[in-house]
């Protein structure tokens, strides 16, 4: 990215993103090869006045050597200063920005038990720090920049493939516009009125069926909220959790879902590649399961907890929606789940159901809010899905009809 980009990402992602504010800290987590995007984020946020901002660095070769060569037991030892680190940021208020470009291919070949003892681990020390994130305790934002692996293997034959995934980025972020924080308010607005509709119908359960084999019925949560781009923390301020982000989305009821459904684009999970996958689900779980790639890494994510067999999340997005007409597979689920259609198996956002946030997790469970310790989302919409609202007196209301909005 240009020094002219690179400040335009970091006043879009701290004005739009999570709505930086005077006084208020600021926890960057970015890959130890991408500190100009972490200076170019920090010295915006000092420019609107932050109290502080601290950096955590990330680096999958180290991550990958540690699961290489240390014990699955070892790797599941998470460190109370870590603990008491993530929990800081929550009792003081901070901002969270997360950089997400792993290499899809980081962990090929590492035994995928290890990576699912270490991830489990993980969900069960930080649950205090992710059940304040999903509840919007605090303000946080989920972002991309290229990185060499992962443009490599998003344009395999380019002769500058970060420069490429760079561009590619900067688009879906609207930062090719003059000035991308107005026209991501115009985007949000567009949202919005999808989720308002879908609101004042409040519909029971939603149909999908698909030519590739989808056939699955998934009932929502009793008193369930759709919400889009823009939600609300718990301070009162809104903020952007996605950037980029195309989808309205809510909490599915976790004993309400029935029927096959077909994954429809890869899912990049863990580093690890999952493809060509299956679900079976009765009753709201998932019963059986197949996979052409990666089968022992779905297994494991569905075997994590009990809540890793139900569903935390569906969302739509059109076909035609930005990400989807650039017809760029971006192994990155951040950007490919802003393509199609998806759900989530794992837990669900208090915040989709009226009042969630401030419910016991006794309250939501009564109201059929999934609770675990991961959330994983994967695609299921094709170019020819279709979706109906099922009302709660039974009658049909089309929502899709091949894979984009009739609305």
């Amino acid at each position: 990215m240009t020094d002219e980009v690179l400040k335009k990402f970091a006043q879009a992602v701290l004005r739009v993103g999570v709505n930086l504010q005077e006084n208020q800290g600021l926890e960057i987590i970015c890959p130890v090869d991408k500190s100009e995007v972490a200076a170019a984020l920090t010295k915006v946020a000092y420019e609107m006045k932050a109290k502080i901002v601290r950096v955590r660095w990330e680096c999958e070769k180290i991550d990958r050597l540690n699961y290489l060569n240390a014990s699955a037991e070892t790797l599941s030892e998470i460190p109370k200063w870590l603990i008491d680190s993530k929990n800081y940021l929550v009792e003081k208020g901070f901002c969270y920005v997360a950089i997400a470009a792993e290499d899809p291919s980081a962990f090929t070949g590492v035994p995928p038990e290890k990576i699912a003892a270490a991830s489990k681990a993980r969900g069960k020390a930080f649950k205090k720090f992710y059940e304040s994130v999903m509840s919007n305790g605090i303000r946080w934002c989920v972002v991309s920049v290229p990185t060499k692996e992962w443009a490599q293997k998003v344009f395999p034959a380019s002769a500058d493939a970060e420069k490429e995934l760079g561009e590619a980025i900067a688009k879906t972020m609207r930062l090719n516009c003059a000035e991308p924080v107005k026209e991501w308010e115009k985007h949000v607005e567009t949202l919005e009125t999808r989720a308002e509709f879908l609101n004042s119908h409040d519909f029971a359960a939603l149909r999908f069926t698909s030519g590739n084999g989808t056939d699955f019925t998934v009932g929502l949560c009793d008193g369930h909220k759709w919400l889009s781009a823009r939600e609300t923390a718990k301070d009162g301020l809104p903020f952007v959790a996605n950037m980029p982000t195309e989808e309205v989305f809510t909490a599915p009821h976790k004993l309400k879902a029935d029927g096959i459904v077909k994954s429809a684009m890869p899912l990049c999970y863990e580093g690890q590649i999952i493809d060509g996958f299956t679900l079976k689900f009765r009753k709201g779980r998932v019963v059986d399961f197949s996979a052409e790639k990666g089968y022992d890494a779905l297994k494991h994510l569905i075997e994590t907890d009990k809540g890793t067999k139900r569903l935390g999340e569906v969302a739509l997005i059109g076909k035609n929606s930005p990400i989807a007409k650039s017809k760029i597979l971006f192994y990155n689920t951040l950007f490919d789940e802003n393509a199609s259609c998806h759900i989530a198996l794992g837990k669900g956002y208090p915040t989709t159901i009226y009042g969630g946030e401030n419910l016991t997790f006794s309250e939501r469970a009564k109201r059929g809010l999934n609770d675990s310790i991961e959330h994983v989302d994967f695609m299921i919409g094709t170019a020819d899905t279709s979706i109906d609202g099922i009302t709660k007196d039974g009658k049909t209301v089309p929502l899709f009809r091949n894979g984009d909005w009739v609305i």
